[in-house]
């Protein structure tokens, strides 16, 4: 299965240069916990990477002035992108590589079309798996928690 299939297709972008408010109010609008920077307008390609743990990690508790602070200062670079046909296998361990638990889905052009997090991939494994849980119990077999 390709990553195309499982990832998130919400992609709410932003410019380095904007503020780590106006990111935060962003994401708020849209309901996401990931902004993808985008290297200023009209531009389709990932410079870099900003979680609401970002956020919090480096502006808040950094003690840095939200309205201030550019997105630049916060965001991870370089950006992990995976091709929206890349096998999840093949996603994890670009994770494991980068040591992420996200990836920019791009699709023709390197244009970001989704996100593919950690959590994308456990909720596929739980719903593949889910099943087989609930055969060997009702075999009664015991099935580690």
């Amino acid at each position: 299965m390709s990553v195309g299939k499982i990832c998130t297709r919400i992609v709410v972008s932003a410019a380095p240069s904007e503020s780590v408010r106006t990111g935060a109010g962003r994401m708020a609008q849209h309901d996401v916990g990931t902004l993808v920077i985008l290297d200023g307008p009209g531009a389709t390609q990932a410079v870099g990477i900003v979680t609401d743990r970002d956020i919090v990690t480096r502006c808040v508790a950094g003690h840095l002035d939200p309205d201030q602070t550019p997105l630049s200062v916060v965001m991870t670079r370089p950006v992990r992108t995976v091709d929206e046909n890349t096998s999840i296998e093949e996603a994890v361990r670009e994770m494991a590589r980068g040591i992420t638990r996200r990836l920019v889905v791009t699709g023709e052009g390197n244009r970001p079309i989704g996100i593919l997090s950690l959590d994308d991939v456990l909720d596929l494994l739980i719903g593949e798996f889910g099943p087989l849980k609930t055969l060997l119990e009702r075999q009664g077999l015991h099935v580690p928690a």
